[in-house]
């Protein structure tokens, strides 16, 4: 997972001392107001005294919360020698947890949620015939579908009325809004023929090229020059830089891609005159200047990445998602990044992978977040990228603390494999039109940091930008951010722009980190507890946002979710999914007229208390099946055995 990204894979309620060893009493809380303050059993209780009608499916929901799958234990304090408070010190210590992964949580990803599904050549009308034929284990029998099918959670079809047409007909879940009367799927031709030129939604994967790159057939002819440049430059870095096979270095680097000036655009600069090619060395031309030779970025024309000042939106493994970015985006954000995306994955065609490189036209300044290990594999996979996707920069992930990726020499596994990390980020570097960037960690032990010796290095690689948050690996999400730290880095990294990230959860924490020196501030779990927090730092106040209000946030997401994911059963419950791993974020926001002290610190976990009405009282509950319960509200009853457990290790107990 990302770094930014790995937000969402980090002790959910651990706070500042969440695994510290520190103990229960002595954790930071939310300060509340004593009038609303209450206990766990009376908490509980208001919530059942108060659901007057049990809407259909809560009757499962209860019966899954209290039986099957068991959700994850409070967290217990531990002591630094692993043994609990109230364990006798002459007993064996407890094994020590795992920080930050919740290795225990069985994976219950369903394969499909219905029983019989329609084949999709039946669903995209007469014309089409299935290829299958005999073989297909679809059904075709549309009358036979419908008897199996769901019953409709709406009368309104989100993708009917924003687009025109809806491409699932009749195993969409509102299909009753653009069903004729003899069953046909009804199309406006004036809102489709709108959306006619393009979709929304950018950076797909095209088929063709899925098909050759599982099949291998994919030339990467530029990564392969640069690789052979960059293996040449370490074996002889005393090499004559007249020579014709050296690397392309120019003679005087600017500080970053971000400064360099701009090529005079004149014919005898073009890349098809007599000038060098953008490999580096002189080559004969002939024959009539092409587009192609005209609109290719020179090294020294390189699109610039000015963002300083602006707020940046943290890659969110599994809660940044397309559709949760959308709402930051209305909310005030200014840069949106991606998820981290493997670039292995990405180069074997998954289409699970390319997913999370889309981008919605929102969104006007997007990146994309890569992770790997190797040159090769990130330089490939770049010039990939650079081939087929519309983004604004390229980040590579050097900050992800969990051990899937940094026992494969991943994530902040490179912040001490240096000749790796050069090598990657100068090819990829020398095969984007874009500019690179670099999200790091303070180093990968508590107490050494390496970020201040990283930087200045990291400048004459080619990074355009650098952002680093202010925790090693070891501390993952716990203590505080080291902001002192940042500043220091921020001057070590001068002139190229440095943006800060961690604990920030309001404007004043906003305003102290550009206090630091920083270009600017990227905010991760902050967006996940209040999507708000881009208007309230714009706007230079708390926002003491309603229930309704948040529930109409989560209605606009479930709105965007089946657009992006689809209305059909399964498009539902994938939105449904993310909205539950979302919730079990969003709980630990305290609204701001309950609080005795303003603002409310990330690192302090909400007691238990009761809200100015039911639905705000809801919505701070840190049990699973009232997360569900708000989803039902939004999408419907959930389907037979279904079970939901979050990602992250969240105390989410009865």
């Amino acid at each position: 997972m990302a770094e930014g990204a790995a937000e969402t894979s980090a002790e959910g309620g651990g706070g500042e001392d969440g695994d510290s060893g520190i103990g229960a009493s002595e954790r930071g809380v939310v300060p509340i107001k004593s009038q609303f303050l209450t206990t766990k059993e009376r908490f509980h209780e208001f919530l059942e005294a108060h659901r007057q009608e049990k809407p259909r499916g809560e009757t499962e929901a209860e019966a899954r919360d209290g039986g099957g799958l068991a959700e994850p234990a409070a967290k217990r304090p531990r002591l630094e020698t692993g043994r609990p408070e109230n364990e006798a010190a002459e007993d064996p210590p407890a094994p020590k947890r795992a920080r930050g992964q919740n290795k225990s949580r069985p994976h219950v990803k369903p394969t499909r949620y219905e029983q019989s599904r329609l084949c999709p050549s039946v669903i995209q009308g007469p014309p089409a015939t299935c290829v299958f034929g005999d073989r297909c284990r679809f059904l075709h029998d549309v009358r036979r579908y419908l008897e199996t099918k769901p019953a409709d959670l709406g009368p309104q079809c989100v993708l009917f009325d924003t687009f025109g047409r809806c491409p699932y007909g009749v195993t969409c879940r509102f299909a009753s809004a653009h069903l004729g009367p003899e069953g046909q799927n009804l199309v406006r031709e004036e809102l489709a023929a709108r959306w006619a030129r393009g979709p929304p939604v950018r950076n797909g994967l095209d088929k063709a090229l899925q098909q050759q790159l599982r099949k291998r057939q994919v030339r990467f002819e530029a990564a392969e020059r640069a690789l052979r440049g960059l293996s040449q430059a370490r074996a002889a870095p005393a090499q004559d830089p007249a020579d014709p096979a050296a690397p392309a270095c120019p003679v005087q680097e600017p500080a970053s891609p971000a400064e360099a000036p701009a090529a005079p655009a004149s014919p005898a600069q073009a890349p098809g005159g007599a000038g060098p090619d953008p490999a580096g060395s002189p080559v004969r031309t002939c024959g009539p200047l092409t587009d192609e030779d005209v609109v290719r970025l020179r090294p020294c024309e390189k699109k610039r990445l000015d963002i300083r000042g602006k707020l940046y939106l943290a890659p969110l493994t599994t809660c940044g998602n397309l559709p949760f970015r959308r709402i930051c985006k209305r909310f005030g954000a200014d840069v949106t990044c991606g998820e981290m995306a493997v670039c292995t994955n990405l180069l074997q065609g998954q289409t699970a992978e390319w997913a999370l490189l889309k981008r919605h036209e929102c969104e006007d300044v997007f990146g994309v977040q890569l992770e790997g290990a190797f040159p090769d594999t990130m330089t490939k996979c770049a010039e990939l990228l650079n081939r087929t996707l519309d983004v604004d920069f390229v980040d590579i992930n050097v900050g992800c603390p969990i051990d899937l990726v940094y026992k494969k020499g991943g994530g902040c596994a490179l912040m001490n494999r240096t000749a790796k990390f050069q090598q990657i980020v100068r090819g990829m570097d020398q095969v984007l039109d874009v500019p690179v960037t670099v999200k790091i960690r303070t180093g990968v032990q508590e107490r050494v940091n390496l970020a201040h010796r990283l930087l200045p290095e990291l400048r004459a690689w080619g990074a355009a930008l650098v952002t680093l948050h202010g925790r090693s690996r070891e501390q993952r999400y716990t203590r505080r951010a080291d902001w002192d730290y940042i500043a220091q880095c921020a001057r070590a990294a001068s002139p190229m722009p440095l943006f800060g990230n961690g604990d920030i959860l309001s404007y004043e924490d906003a305003n102290r980190a550009m206090q630091t020196g920083v270009a600017g501030v990227m905010v991760a779990r902050g967006a996940l507890l209040k999507p708000w927090l881009f208007t309230e730092i714009k706007e230079q106040r708390h926002w003491d946002i309603s229930a309704s209000e948040r529930l109409d946030v989560l209605r606009d997401f479930t709105r965007y979710g089946l657009e992006h994911w689809g209305s059909d059963t399964q498009g539902v419950e994938k939105t449904r999914r993310f909205l539950l791993e979302w919730l079990s974020f969003l709980c630990r926001y305290v609204p701001v007229g309950l609080l005795e002290r303003l603002p409310q610190r990330i690192n302090e976990w909400p007691p238990y208390y009761l809200g100015r009405d039911h639905l705000e009282t809801l919505m701070a509950s840190q049990r699973a099946a009232d997360w569900i319960r708000i989803s039902e509200m939004l999408l419907g009853p959930v389907p037979p055995n279904f079970v939901f457990l979050p990602k992250h290790k969240a105390n989410a107990y009865k």
